[in-house]
């Protein structure tokens, strides 16, 4: 793989779904429709599907792409591909709550290691660049240059004093239960892949989620999380968080900045 080219290209692709999304997103009203598994859709999930799947179909013809709105994608295994969720929080664009996010990231032997986030709405770009490293961009976004960028890093944690994020829609006991084995300074919600990103700059400590999630949803930002120094494991057991799995579902899992001193369910 040209990681050069890859980047370059997952960049571009999530501006370009940014854009459509924006524009749906500031209309007076759009249609939400429900899928088989009750979560919802809208034309702005589909639209940017559209742009993101020919982009990379073109660009990598060669590499299996999973995507969350092509169940047919699903059914096909394979150790290197490229995954993508094209409106990460549906929920928050659906109730404007601003917290979506566009999602594509590379898989190699279940390890996401190139990855883009880019929430349009907060004006916020996360990427890895053509080394792995994750930076954030500053707007406004060329689609044809990249602007100004800072690398980013995760944070030396306090165990004394944490910063933790939470999923903003589906927070539950099972999730409080588990925050409340840490001394906690400070608590944030967010929506999407937006909290692997809070740990990536720094902004919190530890995201858990112990709930349904699917590989595209999580993906992009375990790749920008990766490459800013954090991780990702599984909940249960604190075991290596892989992707490729037979119907690209996850396990409940911890993303975290080295430092902190987990606990056990």
């Amino acid at each position: 793989m040209d990681f050069q080219a890859l980047t370059q290209v997952m960049r571009t692709l999530s501006l370009e779904a940014g854009d459509k999304i924006m524009e749906i997103y500031e209309a007076d009203d759009f249609d939400v429709k429900v899928k088989s598994d009750d979560s919802p859709v809208t034309a702005a999930d589909e639209a940017a599907d559209a742009i993101i799947s020919a982009g990379l179909r073109a660009a990598f013809p060669d590499v299996l792409l999973v995507t969350e709105e092509q169940a047919d994608s699903h059914l096909e295994q394979a150790g290197t591909f490229l995954i993508v969720d094209p409106l990460d929080g549906t929920k928050e664009f659906i109730h404007r709550r601003g917290d979506f996010t566009v999602n594509i990231a590379y898989v190699v032997d279940g390890v996401p290691i190139r990855g883009v986030v880019y929430a349009p709405a907060k004006n916020r770009l996360f990427y890895t660049d053509a080394d792995g490293h994750s930076m954030e961009e500053s707007g406004p976004f060329d689609k044809t240059a990249i602007g100004s960028v800072r690398a980013i890093q995760v944070s030396k944690p306090d165990n004394d004093a944490l910063m933790v994020v939470a999923s903003k829609s589906h927070r539950d006991q099972a999730t409080d239960d588990y925050i409340n084995k840490y001394n906690v300074q400070d608590m944030k919600s967010a929506g999407s892949s937006l909290k692997f990103c809070l740990i990536a700059t720094g902004e919190a400590d530890i995201y858990p989620r112990v709930g349904r999630t699917m590989e595209w949803d999580t993906a992009a930002g375990h790749a920008v999380l990766n490459g800013a120094g954090g991780a990702v494991i599984r909940y249960e057991d604190h075991a290596p968080f892989l992707y490729g799995k037979d119907g690209y579902a996850n396990s409940f899992f911890i993303a975290y900045a080295p430092g902190v001193d987990l606990k056990l369910p």
